[in-house]
């Protein structure tokens, strides 16, 4: 668990970058940071690891005070992906990866090993990828690599700084399902710095909104933020459209589905487990006035209309 308690930092110029922030992220949750540029993100990241200390307040890892702890020692617990990934042109992409085991003195067998479960874990063949050097591997590749160091010694915490960022989107929406399933395997404790909302949305267990000067806006679920913006300042921030981001984040209730008609045959179907908005995307894909939805066996549980898609949506934020 992370815990800030009233953290502050402020420059000799008298300048404010981060304002009495008190935030919990609980073990195993992704919390998104977001907001304008200049809000404090990036310094509060810093903080936690301590590249840039706080002038006040408090901020518990596990319960351990970071200001307590030898720097170096703490880096070593958590792991640290940024935007312009970092890795030593110089080495290979298996030498990267295993910085920190060295470090630590993992002897060699151990830390080879390592290598290759983190290359297969982030999806990248340790036979094909392990001696390349970073300059012959795409920008979406050297970013997997990136998250691979981060996670070198199987560190409880990760912190990463728009690590997607610098990416095409296509890329961008592979790393991010590939983190999405990376998460569902790791269950680190991650703090994660985008601008983007619909990425805090699409990631985040939970959102923290921040304005100028380093002030909490709001936080919680991103369901939560969509469908009730605490203040004017995050309705703004998440924009217009925040309904349409919602449904991406609102699951299909069995309760709100429709009985289904007797021919099924060639009918555009969804599974349960899926969101608001795949159902609606089906939908339109198709070209359809509803679309059906399936148990894990395959059986038709009911269908979506618009009209009980929308109401399914209404009830959410309702209730």
């Amino acid at each position: 668990m992370i815990r800030l308690e009233g953290v502050t930092k402020r420059y000799g110029d008298g300048q404010v970058a981060v304002h009495a922030l008190d935030l919990e992220v609980g073990d195993g949750e992704v919390c998104m940071l977001v907001g304008p540029s200049g809000c404090g993100k990036t310094t509060t990241l810093k903080m936690i690891n301590r590249l840039i200390e706080p002038s006040g307040g408090r901020i518990l890892i596990d319960g351990d005070d970071v200001t307590k702890v030898d720097p170096v020692l703490l880096r070593r617990r958590i792991g640290y992906v940024i935007q312009q990934v970092g890795l030593f042109p110089h080495l290979t992409v298996g030498d990267n990866i295993a910085t920190v085991p060295r470090l630590v003195g993992w002897d060699r067998e151990r830390t080879r090993k390592r290598v290759a479960e983190l290359l297969e874990l982030v999806g990248l063949d340790p036979d094909e990828y392990r001696d390349r050097y970073p300059h012959q591997l795409s920008g979406g590749q050297r970013q997997r690599v990136g998250v691979a160091r981060a996670l070198g010694v199987d560190p409880p915490v990760l912190l990463m700084d728009e690590p997607f960022g610098a990416i095409d989107p296509i890329a961008r929406d592979r790393l991010q399902q590939e983190f999405l399933r990376l998460q569902a395997e790791v269950r680190k404790t991650v703090v994660f710095v985008t601008h983007d909302v619909d990425e805090a949305v699409r990631l985040g267990d939970r959102m923290a909104v921040l304005r100028q000067g380093g002030h909490l806006e709001q936080y919680g679920p991103p369901a939560e933020i969509l469908g009730r913006p605490a203040t004017p300042f995050v309705a703004d921030f998440i924009g217009a459209d925040r309904g349409l981001k919602r449904l991406s984040v609102t699951p299909i209730r069995v309760d709100d589905l429709e009985p289904p008609p007797s021919e099924l045959d060639g009918a555009p179907s969804v599974p349960v487990t899926a969101s608001l908005k795949d159902a609606m995307s089906t939908m339109l894909l198709h070209d359809a006035g509803w679309v059906a939805v399936r148990d894990g066996d395959g059986r038709v549980l009911g269908i979506l209309t618009p009209e009980s898609l929308y109401g399914s949506l209404r009830r959410s934020i309702d209730g």
